[in-house]
């Protein structure tokens, strides 16, 4: 046998190259020096797949009869991501007791005119091997299904009876106002000290407005809050012009003609929809100071505890997502970087990122130093959060105000390259993943009705130059400062002298003078 296979190879070498060919190169000697990239005799040429332009990462986008959007984008696979999109948040809370989005997100998925409980959502979705969840923030509502493409038809009905259905049963209201509890009550125990901060520096930021009012529900709005109210909520936000049902991993006409079984003359169950009462009011960023003085000296117990630290986070007005200096800001974000003083990893975890270099490698006793932005329609926030020891709480702010005022100076070419690319592969790198695709097709189209491609995004990134940063610093250096206090705040600066250092030529803050310590 193993003698026959190898008279087949011999013989397919024959006929390749030809007798004499063969003869010459058999004994091991006189083999040609051709180039690896040069054709070899007698073999076709290959043919190399390709794809035309970007029509298979193209964002496909129909507008149906009532308002609706459908988006969807191709993404070969077993399973799909599925989910409506509602323009409404907690900034839309003005005339309402804060704390209605946050009620949602915990009431989502209950009974509905066709499903009895939660427990016969969650069985359907099963045996499609799917799961949901719904997730609000300031400004978007979303409600999500990830199942297998084959269920697109009960997933699309599922959710149209979730949005439009819901029975909001007393029993149900009820359980959602335990859970609220509860939430509320860990967010003020949990070591992670990063949900109430960036709850705190938004109510500093916007006082009393929009994106300032409260993301998570007060204790105090927890029994005011109805089967009435929430009707009266859903009468004018959750109207068709105002959602968008996207998809990814599913053909577009596919998510249109269930869009149009499902979504297009559904009445939903508080009736018809009064889309004039939406609040339309533009952020009004204020600045200003929000202090809550909490003993952190217990927080994480156990054989190796976190010391007691005093948390303060520093905000500017920045700009809004649809603004064109949007991307210079995403650049100088990912320039200041930063993380906690544990933080492992070489170059691509940002160790070479400005809060890592000018202050958690030169300040040990400094805890964390990250930089964030926040971006909506309307305005922007970029801000530092630091962490340290309550004693040396002031000479942590002014080292916090000297890297806002430093972030006007000419920053190095290579430091701003390496930033783009930072910014660059983290992009292409989330979206490598189907929910974070689902959920940037769905917020894009809401804000937009399109969406920028990621080539397209690339690309601003890489035309981001030294003058963009200094020129957005410049600007957000001029609005007045946004400070979250958390902890012990004994050594904390007033918010003048936080003010005065960031309206100075090298941030410092002025100095204090005292005859007893």
């Amino acid at each position: 046998m193993a003698t026959h296979m190898s008279r087949c190879r011999t013989w397919g070498r024959v006929q390749r190259f030809g007798i004499a060919a063969y003869r010459k190169y058999s004994s091991g000697s006189g083999y040609p020096n051709i180039s690896l990239s040069a054709p070899l005799p007698g073999i076709p040429k290959p043919v190399f797949a390709a794809v035309d332009g970007h029509e298979q990462c193209e964002t496909k986008i129909t507008t149906l009869e009532n308002g609706l959007k459908v988006a969807s984008q191709n993404k070969f696979g077993q399973f799909c991501t599925v989910g409506i999109l509602v323009n409404s948040g907690s900034r839309h809370e003005t005339k309402y007791p804060s704390g209605i989005a946050h009620f949602f997100e915990k009431l989502a998925f209950s009974s509905t005119a066709q499903y009895g409980s939660k427990d016969e959502i969650l069985l359907t979705l099963e045996k499609h091997g799917g799961i949901c969840d719904c997730q609000t923030s300031r400004d978007t509502t979303m409600y999500a299904v990830s199942a297998e493409v084959k269920g697109l038809d009960t997933v699309v009905s599922l959710l149209s009876d979730a949005v439009l259905q819901p029975r909001l049963l007393d029993e149900e209201i009820e359980m959602t106002r335990m859970a609220m509890r509860f939430e509320l009550e860990d967010l003020n125990m949990r070591p992670d000290p990063e949900p109430l901060l960036t709850e705190m520096i938004h109510a500093a930021a916007y006082r009393g407005n929009t994106v300032g009012l409260p993301r998570f529900c007060p204790v105090e709005s927890v029994e005011k809050i109805d089967k009435k109210l929430l009707h009266t909520y859903l009468r004018s936000y959750y109207c068709p012009e105002r959602m968008v049902l996207a998809g990814v991993g599913i053909e577009h006409e596919q998510l249109v003609a269930c869009a149009r079984k499902y979504l297009l003359n559904v009445k939903p169950v508080w009736g018809a929809s009064t889309p004039t009462n939406v609040d339309l009011s533009v952020a009004q960023y204020t600045g200003g100071i929000v202090r809550m003085d909490k003993d952190m000296s217990d927080v994480s117990l156990g054989p190796t505890p976190i010391p007691e630290l005093t948390h303060i986070m520093i905000g500017l007005e920045s700009c809004s997502f649809l603004e064109d200096d949007f991307i210079p800001f995403a650049v100088l974000n990912m320039m200041m970087g930063g993380g906690g003083s544990f933080s492992a990893g070489g170059p691509g975890k940002g160790m070479f990122t400005r809060l890592y270099l000018n202050v958690l490698n030169r300040h040990h006793w400094m805890y964390n130093a990250t930089s964030y932005h926040h971006s909506y329609e309307d305005t922007g926030l970029l801000c530092i959060h630091a962490s340290a020891d309550p004693r040396q709480v002031r000479e942590m702010v002014e080292i916090i105000t000297r890297e806002f005022i430093q972030m006007a100076e000419t920053a190095g070419e290579m430091e701003l390259e390496r930033a783009k690319t930072q910014l660059k592969s983290m992009l292409m790198m989330n979206l490598e993943s189907r929910p974070v695709i689902f959920e940037d097709v769905g917020r894009q189209v809401l804000a937009t009705g399109k969406r920028k491609l990621p080539h397209e995004l690339c690309d601003l990134i890489s035309n981001v130059t030294v003058s963009d940063i200094k020129r957005v610093t410049t600007k957000m250096l001029c609005s007045k400062p946004a400070v979250a206090a958390l902890g012990d705040l004994t050594e904390v600066p007033s918010y003048e002298h936080i003010q005065a250092a960031l309206s100075s030529k090298d941030g410092r803050l002025p100095r204090m003078y005292r005859l007893f310590r």
